[in-house]
């Protein structure tokens, strides 16, 4: 028989829903507004199977004024760590006590970790991209050519994992010049030693590239950023961080000019599970948690 993780009367800031709650189980849930659509319960359920993990996570629906109350009374009836979605990622980011390297550089947080008072910042959205294409797309970065589009927060998440990867050079192209300037700026300041960033327009992208990341909103509004042509080349692969039952349009647009294609599905299972591993100290393998929820697409 299941039993609640949280006393609903006890938490009045949150609603959470527990599917398969353990009175031994530790806790973590993920946090956002809205959440009924998350696929975490269900990606992490799978790992702790597989893992041997004796863990109950949920989701909790926080209200928009009220995310740091929401943590704070998780934390107090035993929580042991959550995954942080929109529009609360700055917010977990300002709660932190002590941010991870990768924190820092995205300035935002999507995994947070509680021990003894403490409340560990971390992201895990860049590392879950280089680590699906580098293993599941199989596509090499260093030495490489990389075109990252966008800089807002998923391209900022995104650009110390794939520096760290020791591409030859990094373009950051944005349809507002001055942003990715501004951003490229603050990255250097922030991460010298790793800063090979050339910022750039949309229109003024020289190619072809080995690895394009579109990491702009585009395909929700089934739109592609105005780039040239020429950026794609035979053994491009185009990498979009949105998903879907089909391929996006960017995917799509790149296909028709050449490239290899891949959506941004395996970056959710990547990223979740290097959140995993923060929490618990062991990785889980991620194949069959992508082709299960591949197939429920």
């Amino acid at each position: 028989m299941s039993a609640p993780v949280l006393n609903p009367v006890a938490l009045p800031a949150a609603t959470l829903i527990s599917e398969a709650a353990s009175l031994s189980a530790d806790r973590y849930v993920v946090i956002g507004n809205p959440i009924a659509h998350s696929k975490s319960p269900d990606i992490h359920a799978r790992f702790a199977l597989e893992t041997a993990q004796s863990i109950d996570y949920a989701r909790m629906l926080a209200p928009l004024d009220g995310f740091e109350e929401a943590v704070q009374e998780f934390v107090r009836q035993g929580g042991k760590g959550a995954n942080v979605t929109v529009p609360f990622k700055l917010a977990a980011y300002a709660m932190a006590t002590r941010l991870t390297a990768r924190a820092e550089a995205a300035g935002a947080v999507n995994t947070l970790a509680f021990s003894d008072g403490e409340i560990l910042g971390d992201n895990t959205d860049g590392i879950g991209l280089v680590t699906d294409i580098l293993r599941n797309a199989g596509t090499p970065i260093a030495g490489k050519r990389v075109l990252l589009l966008g800089a807002g927060g998923a391209a900022r998440g995104a650009l110390l994992p794939l520096l760290q990867s020791r591409p030859v050079q990094l373009v950051l192209a944005n349809r507002t010049v001055a942003k990715a300037q501004e951003l490229a700026a603050q990255f250097a300041q922030k991460f010298p030693k790793e800063n090979t960033i050339v910022p750039c327009g949309f229109a003024n992208v020289d190619g072809p590239f080995d690895l394009i990341i579109n990491a702009t909103s585009a395909s929700l509004a089934a739109e592609v950023p105005p780039i040239p042509v020429s950026v794609f080349g035979a053994r491009t692969l185009a990498y979009d961080m949105m998903y879907g039952k089909q391929a996006t349009v960017f995917m799509q647009f790149a296909s028709a000019h050449g490239a290899n294609v891949r959506d941004g599905l395996g970056m959710l299972v990547e990223q979740a599970a290097e959140a995993f591993f923060v929490w618990r100290g062991v990785r889980p393998s991620t194949a069959e948690v992508y082709a299960a929820l591949r197939a429920q697409l």
